[in-house]
């Protein structure tokens, strides 16, 4: 682990020796952490390496089996001092914590609102949002709702209520998962800020191009244990990787580049001028055996028309065939029985029910197929579970283990596997590698490839370079409409360059 600059003051934070066993299962194994102030500092490793064990320890959510937690060299305070861990950390979940339906001043000072006479002073409560937000440069409304932020501005809003209680250390879980290129740069602009304002951030992401980008200093977790603390200067991306899998490896991804589609495959999905909320007179066609990208910003509409296909959104207008039959708007029946298996942009909201077990939500959208009247012979529900985790690689005590015990890549595995139960001739793919490690990509994306070699067509919907190597040829929407088409062979910086709306260097 690195040192302190010599002569300074100690770390802000501090995780020494710790470690905690659920069970059989180690999540921690004598680990530990140092935090300078002042600086950004990555936490990256592959699901499942210990980096939720180890937040939830220095945010005082649960207690180690052994070992400490020291802020600015001071003990940490005992779990049951809420408050004083709130002076000392906060962490900004990839799933916002903001209430949507209250403003944002009440989300700022909830649970502690200014009173006159045993009352709320709403007057009070406004002007010290205000304030707040002023101090620390957040430029939104304090009487906004707050569900009508965008993402970037929720994550602002949490900070600054972060900061309020004294605390200058934040942690950010995945900033940039549901982010497009222009916010995830503004967005980093305000950490830079915050830094020399003498914030200090612990930044967690899988996208290992950002920890070059935004941090100065880079732990790596792996099997729960720590591997190795630097400057990211001095870790190249390649020996990163190498710390984050015990692998000299690379992305191994098929590339369609050297790929010759069929013409005359049979057009399996077809959209004719469909409109909707956020697109407008979109057309396009995946052929059997294709694999089709839609990329663009988070503001494109290309997530609006994934949807569209697999039944979750409305669409008005135009017409969506499957093969040769038509799907009628918002039908996510009608979408399974014409052969559509969809993995959507959220695993949490639409992908999985977290509290029910693999088994479970590997089968739901085929429990018509494995028994009468919504009855599922145990044998076969734990068959299909079985074949799922076998053929995807999910990493599981079995399949009554709750997929809320999975980590993330694990659990995005679990919804690829129910796309595929109904043995769909359409796979829609929305961001299907989003917030999940090197190797869970990885296989991910050969499940892409081996769908495409049984003739399924394929609809990978990203914003990421890597999910759409694996396409035959990549639509790129802005506004709502397509705008560019780019060819298997595409170079990084038109494809980039195409989405963002400027012009290639």
């Amino acid at each position: 682990m690195q040192e302190p600059p010599s002569g300074g003051a100690p770390p802000i934070v501090e995780a020494i020796g710790v470690s905690k066993r659920y069970g059989p299962t180690i999540a921690l194994s004598d680990a530990g952490i140092r935090v300078h102030a002042g600086e950004s500092h990555a936490l990256v490793g592959r699901n499942g390496a210990g980096k939720s064990t180890l937040v939830g320890i220095l945010t005082g959510l649960r207690a180690s089996d052994t070992g400490e937690v020291r802020f600015s060299g001071e003990p940490a305070p005992p779990l049951s001092d809420r408050e004083g861990w709130r002076q000392r950390v906060a962490c900004v979940y990839q799933h916002s914590t903001i209430i949507p339906d209250l403003t944002v001043a009440e989300n700022l000072f909830i649970n502690r609102q200014p009173l006159q006479r045993g009352f709320i002073s709403w007057p009070t409560l406004r002007r010290e949002a205000r304030a707040l937000l002023d101090r620390w440069n957040v430029s939104v409304p304090e009487d906004m709702r707050a569900g009508d932020l965008r993402v970037e501005a929720r994550q602002l809003v949490e900070i600054a209520r972060a900061l309020s209680y004294g605390a200058r250390f934040i942690i950010l879980d995945e900033p940039t998962a549901q982010l497009d290129g222009e916010e995830i740069k503004r967005l980093f602009v305000r950490i830079r800020e915050l830094q020399a304002a003498g914030v200090t951030f612990l930044f967690i992401s899988h996208h290992l191009q950002e920890v070059y980008e935004i941090c100065q200093t880079v732990t790596v977790l792996r099997d729960a244990r720590h591997i190795v603390t630097a400057p990211v200067a001095d870790l190249p991306k390649s020996r990163l990787i190498e710390a984050m899998t015990g692998e000299n490896v690379h992305l191994d991804i098929a590339d369609a580049a050297g790929r010759v589609p069929d013409p005359t495959a049979p057009v399996a999905l077809t959209v004719e001028r469909i409109s909707g909320e956020d697109f407008s007179d979109v057309s396009l066609t995946v052929r059997s055996g294709e694999v089709v990208g839609l990329s663009g910003s988070t503001s494109s509409g290309r997530v609006g028309v994934a949807e569209a296909i697999a039944g979750l959104g409305r669409y008005r207008g135009g017409t969506i065939r499957i093969g040769s039959r038509t799907l009628p708007s918002g039908d996510v029946p009608t979408a399974l029985s014409l052969g559509v298996g969809c993995v959507p942009k959220s695993r949490h909201k639409e992908g999985l029910v977290l509290s029910m077990p693999i088994a479970d939500n590997t089968t739901m959208t085929i429990n018509r197929l494995l028994g009468p009247l919504g009855f599922i012979p145990p044998a076969k529900r734990r068959n299909r579970a079985e074949e799922t985790i076998r053929s995807l690689g999910v990493v599981t005590q079995g399949p009554e283990q709750l997929v809320s015990g999975l980590s993330g890549g694990n659990q995005q595995k679990v919804v690829m596997g129910r796309a595929l139960a109904n043995d769909p001739a359409v796979l829609v793919l929305m961001d299907p590698t989003a917030g999940v490690d090197v190797k869970s990509k990885e296989a991910l994306l050969g499940v892409v490839e081996r769908m495409r070699a049984a003739g399924k067509a394929i609809l990978v919907v990203s914003s990421e370079v890597e999910d759409l190597r694996t396409c035959d040829r990549v639509l790129v929407m802005r506004h709502g409409s397509i705008v560019a088409e780019h060819k298997a062979g595409w170079s990084d910086n038109a494809l980039v360059a195409s989405i963002e709306g400027i012009e290639a260097l």
